[in-house]
């Protein structure tokens, strides 16, 4: 019997690589994917995982509920990728951030409660979870481990609608995994990045395009902040080992960090930009980053090892370079 996997936000930057990953490492699988197309696109890239005769596509709205009538049940794996993301909708439409996250998963879980409580729900939660702790108290622990108080640091502020839907959304998967007595995993992605990331509003995809474009004068938004950065290929390879691993059924639930282990400044992560890529602007302008941009994010990926023995295969050398020459081969302009 195959093994049968949802993926929501099939379409999206981490949905679309889990997808090839999936149907890579296993061969006795049956995927569907879900997108409403809003944001994740139906490109070349995409199109190719479709022609798969292990993949179904369905094009919904997961903010109505009919829509789950299509889904039917008895999944073993269900990913919960769906969301708007991008700082850009962030502050251009937190409503609609705020709406179609929160009401998407809620019907997402009443359906799994109902259809598909012997398998295992996996939900994409955020760094942007740690982000207030740091800038309301200055007080996070470096590296940030799992159970930290998670704050929202203000609510005027727009940036802060996709991580209040992100901490409401633990809340609802581990309360309803309780409650309704079934396996569940939360993943906190700490700045996935590799080719298909999307535009505008992501810093790697920013400075790949200024790069190809040739920029000068170039800007730099948050250049003293530190980021870590995990490549995408690896970022997917760890989701599957958690949802694979009995370790994290011990539990019921699971809260881990996915990351990566090289903190580096963004303008330093800039100058490695120019360096692996053989361009280097003659001016840089290094600018504030918006207000609410957190200073220092570094996951502590320890739980992470410990229940999978997960590593980094690919360094942040290789994986700005594959990035860098997917974008300089789609840009924005022929999107």
């Amino acid at each position: 019997m195959s093994k049968k996997i949802l993926i929501t936000g099939g379409a999206g930057f981490i949905g679309y690589h889990l997808t090839k990953h999936l149907l890579d490492s296993e061969s006795n699988i049956e995927l569907v994917l879900v997108d409403n197309l809003q944001r994740g696109r139906r490109d070349e890239d995409f199109q190719l995982l479709l022609n798969d005769r292990r993949v179904k596509f369905l094009a919904l709205d997961l903010t109505l509920p009919d829509s789950y009538k299509e889904l039917g049940g008895k999944y073993e794996h269900v990913y919960h990728l769906a969301a708007v993301n991008g700082t850009k909708a962030f502050y251009e439409m937190p409503h609609e951030v705020l709406r179609i996250n929160t009401l998407s998963l809620a019907y997402m879980l009443e359906w799994f409660q109902k259809e598909n409580k012997d398998g295992k729900f996996c939900f994409t939660a955020s760094n942007e979870a740690y982000a207030g702790g740091l800038i309301a108290f200055n007080q996070l622990r470096i590296p940030t481990p799992e159970h930290v108080p998670l704050v929202i640091e203000d609510t005027y502020n727009p940036r802060w609608s996709y991580a209040a839907t992100k901490l409401i959304g633990e809340l609802f998967v581990i309360n309803y995994a309780k409650m309704y007595n079934f396996r569940a995993l939360l993943v906190r992605p700490h700045n996935f990045y590799g080719p298909r990331a999307g535009y505008g509003g992501h810093v790697i995809p920013d400075f790949c395009e200024r790069i190809a474009e040739k920029t000068d004068l170039f800007p730099i938004y948050g250049g003293d902040d530190t980021r870590t950065f995990c490549y995408i290929e690896d970022a997917v390879r760890a989701m599957k080992m958690l949802m694979d691993s009995k370790e994290t059924d011990k539990q019921s639930i699971e809260t881990v960090n996915i990351g990566g282990t090289e903190e580096i400044v963004i303008k330093d992560l800039a100058e490695k930009m120019f360096q692996v890529i053989g361009w280097r602007p003659q001016s840089l302008d290094i600018k504030n980053g918006p207000p609410g941009s957190v200073k220092r994010r570094l996951a502590d990926i320890t739980k992470l090892k410990k229940l999978t023995g997960w590593t980094e295969k690919v360094s942040l050398d290789e994986g700005l370079k594959i990035t860098y020459e997917w974008y300089r081969f789609h840009p924005a302009s022929k999107t």
